[in-house]
């Protein structure tokens, strides 16, 4: 969607196109109230703004719609399809490091009580499995910060890709 169609949406409109990259209200209705923007690159900065801090319950809700690294979500919407775009540095017929992401989201999910959440975009298998095995070490208040801040890197790139100039 060019940025002057999202300025100009129906504000039902401009949520729904929103919701995908991050499924928190506040969120949403910050972004979509905020229009217009005279660029993108002012749509981009409110929003990556406006994504700081998402509060504890905030997260919550928006980990619920994220699949496990390396487990493709198999669903028609939006949302999946950009998961399935995001993990595309992980190969599934990798069967090495498939059993690695396993172990490691099941150790990280007994540990801190949610799936393990990573930007995946632009990371290679080897980089997300690092990350996951330094992320185990860290206390469960430093993984929050973390978890919060991976959230508004996926969004605001999310948002990047479906709003162009």
């Amino acid at each position: 969607m060019q940025l002057a169609e999202f300025n100009a949406a129906e504000p039902a409109a401009a949520r729904a196109t929103l919701r995908p990259c991050i499924d928190v209200t506040r969120w949403v209705d910050a972004v979509a109230d905020a229009r217009p923007f005279a660029n993108r690159n002012e749509l981009l900065e409110f929003a990556a703004n406006a994504a700081n801090p998402f509060t504890p319950a905030e997260v919550e809700v928006a980990m619920a719609h994220h699949p496990r690294i390396g487990e493709r979500p198999t669903a028609a919407s939006t949302e999946a399809s950009m998961s399935r775009s995001e993990q595309a540095g992980v190969d599934p017929a990798d069967a090495a490091a498939a059993d690695a992401l396993a172990r490691g989201n099941r150790e990280y999910e007994e540990k801190f009580g949610r799936v393990f959440l990573i930007r995946a975009a632009g990371r290679t298998a080897p980089e997300i499995l690092q990350a996951l095995e330094t992320r185990l070490t860290n206390s469960p208040e430093d993984e929050d910060t973390i978890v919060a801040q991976q959230l508004r890197e996926i969004a605001v790139l999310r948002l990047e890709g479906l709003i162009s100039e």
